[in-house]
């Protein structure tokens, strides 16, 4: 666990570092909406940038312009649920300082969103390596989220290069992801599916 706390450290220091977040990111997102899983999928989860990640905002922005099914996190107790976010407008700062659903519309039943009708899954992250090897905060909330996703979703990684190391440090139970999109090239994960045949 300290070895895990310590890379943790030293790749969140190396992402607050990092130059041209903005410029990086759009290069990211960019790449992405390249994609073939991107362009085929109409139920898109997003997450919403905080502090150093990788800026999903304005590329969340230009999907809900281009009426894309855009569905994204919000935090209840340990665990993460899903809202069907039709305007930016129905955001505000909510756990941890991360834009998350307005409380007002949590509740509406037709706004709920289950993760197993979801097509493809953008990824936050501290730590990646090139085999799609991935290491969180720590608090497991995307772990146990993405468990209940379908193993053909894809699960897409935004993460700057400098966010990529050797190997990540990866327990029995934890899930690789199937991309990780870095401003400099795309690198292909571990086959999930295979993950779940073993489990």
């Amino acid at each position: 666990m300290s070895d895990k706390n310590a890379l943790r450290t030293r790749v969140m220091a190396a992402r607050k570092r990092e130059p041209d977040k903005g410029g990086k990111s759009a290069i990211i997102c960019g790449r992405v909406e390249e994609l073939a899983e991107f362009q085929s999928a109409r139920r898109v989860q997003f997450y919403i940038d905080v502090r150093s990640e990788v800026r999903t905002r304005p590329f969340l922005a230009r999907a809900l312009e281009a009426g894309m099914k855009v569905i994204v996190p919000y935090c209840v107790d340990d665990h993460l649920e899903l809202f069907h976010l039709r305007k930016m407008e129905e955001l505000e700062p909510g756990c941890f300082g991360i834009l998350e659903p307005r409380n007002d519309l949590r509740g509406r039943p037709a706004r709920r969103f289950d993760i197993e009708n979801v097509d493809l899954i953008l990824v936050p992250g501290v730590a990646f390596d090139r085999r799609g090897g991935r290491m969180g905060h720590g608090r497991g909330f995307y772990d146990r989220l993405l468990r209940r996703a379908r193993p053909q979703t894809p699960l897409i990684a935004l993460a700057f290069e400098c966010q990529l190391v050797e190997a990540v440090p990866m327990e029995e139970h934890d899930l690789h992801v199937d991309k990780v999109v870095t401003e400099n090239t795309i690198y292909e994960g571990r086959h999930r599916r295979s993950q779940f045949t073993a489990d």
